[in-house]
C-alpha cells in the first residue's frame, strides 16, 4: 500500500524556500532566484488575481516556492505591505 505524502507545513516551506535578510528592504527573498517576497505578493495581488500556479510559471519557480512566499508574508505582512505601497507610489 502506497504511503500518502503529506503537504509541507508553512514552516517547512519557509525553511526550504525563503531566506530572511534583515538588512535588506522587506527582509526576505526566495532562495531559488533571489526574488523578493514582496514582489511575489504584489504580483499575486495585482497581476494574476491570486493564481499561485500562474505566478510560479511566470517567475519560473516551483509552486512550493510561491506558497512559501505567501506563508512568510502571512507571518509578517506589515513590512511587505509598506514596500508594496512604496513601490506603487513611485
Amino acid at each position: 500500500m502506497a504511503r500518502e505524502v503529506q503537504p509541507l507545513t508553512d514552516a517547512e516551506l519557509i525553511a526550504r524556500h525563503v531566506r530572511f535578510e534583515p538588512r535588506r528592504p522587506s527582509g526576505a527573498r526566495l532562495v531559488e532566484t533571489g526574488v523578493g517576497v514582496w514582489i511575489i505578493v504584489e504580483y499575486l495581488r495585482d497581476v494574476v488575481a491570486g493564481d499561485i500556479e500562474q505566478a510560479a510559471a511566470d517567475y519560473d519557480l516551483p509552486v512550493e516556492a510561491v506558497r512559501a512566499a505567501l506563508a512568510f508574508y502571512r507571518l509578517h505582512p506589515a513590512p511587505f505591505d509598506a514596500r508594496i505601497l512604496l513601490n506603487a507610489a513611485v
